[in-house]
């Protein structure tokens, strides 16, 4: 269900941005740029307003620019495909952001003594790593892992949402979205690293494809 959810989402927003991709690249934008603007612009809302405990405007400055991420594909798509360093350049962007709005996340909670939420997210900051870990390591050894509950657009939606009911709602909505959050994210590398070794039982085995 997450995932023909995400699916439909991403198809939804694809024919929004789309126009605005054709306008940067009729402008001699390339999404390798786009990436990092999106990536800078995430790093001044986590670490500029999240960190210091401004949560609505954070989360707001964070959810707009990380849409970078389906613009510059998107762009790339329309220039004639994605290039090897344009690939790599897009995830190593990634995991800055990420890292950037997890680890903005816990320096916030530190300074408000919630040194159980503080650990949520440091907990999230590492299993998100993981999550991303295993699936290109996967790749890399000829196997997939396309599977989970908790891959980065439902990251940053679980955290977004969090911060923004802790500053209109309640404070203890960003904590328990972090653990919860935490959970899922230790639940999907199960899931991946479980995919993996059946594959690799597969390949393994004699007589196998490998």
């Amino acid at each position: 269900m997450a995932k023909i959810f995400q699916v439909s989402v991403r198809a939804g927003m694809t024919r929004v941005v789309e126009p605005i991709a054709r306008s940067l690249l009729r402008a001699g934008v390339s999404p390798n740029a786009v990436t990092v603007a999106g990536t800078l612009g995430v790093l001044v809302g986590a670490l500029g307003f999240g960190a210091r405990g401004h949560l609505v405007a954070g989360a707001l400055i964070v959810t707009v620019f990380a849409l970078t991420d389906l613009l510059d594909g998107t762009m790339a798509r329309m220039s004639g495909g994605s290039t090897r360093f344009g690939a790599f350049l897009d995830s190593s962007m990634d995991r800055v952001a990420d890292s950037a709005v997890f680890g903005a996340v816990a320096y916030y909670l530190a300074t408000e003594g919630d040194h159980a939420g503080m650990a949520a997210a440091l907990i999230c900051l590492a299993a998100g790593g993981l999550v991303s870990y295993v699936k290109a390591r996967a790749e890399g050894l000829g196997m997939n892992a396309n599977v989970g509950v908790a891959e980065r657009t439902e990251r940053l939606l679980i955290v977004g949402v969090g911060g923004l009911l802790a500053a209109l709602v309640h404070p203890l909505a960003l904590p328990i979205a972090l653990w919860l959050l935490a959970a899922v994210s230790l639940f999907t590398v199960g899931q991946r690293m479980r995919h993996v070794y059946r594959q690799a039982q597969q390949v393994d085995a004699p007589g196998g494809r490998g």
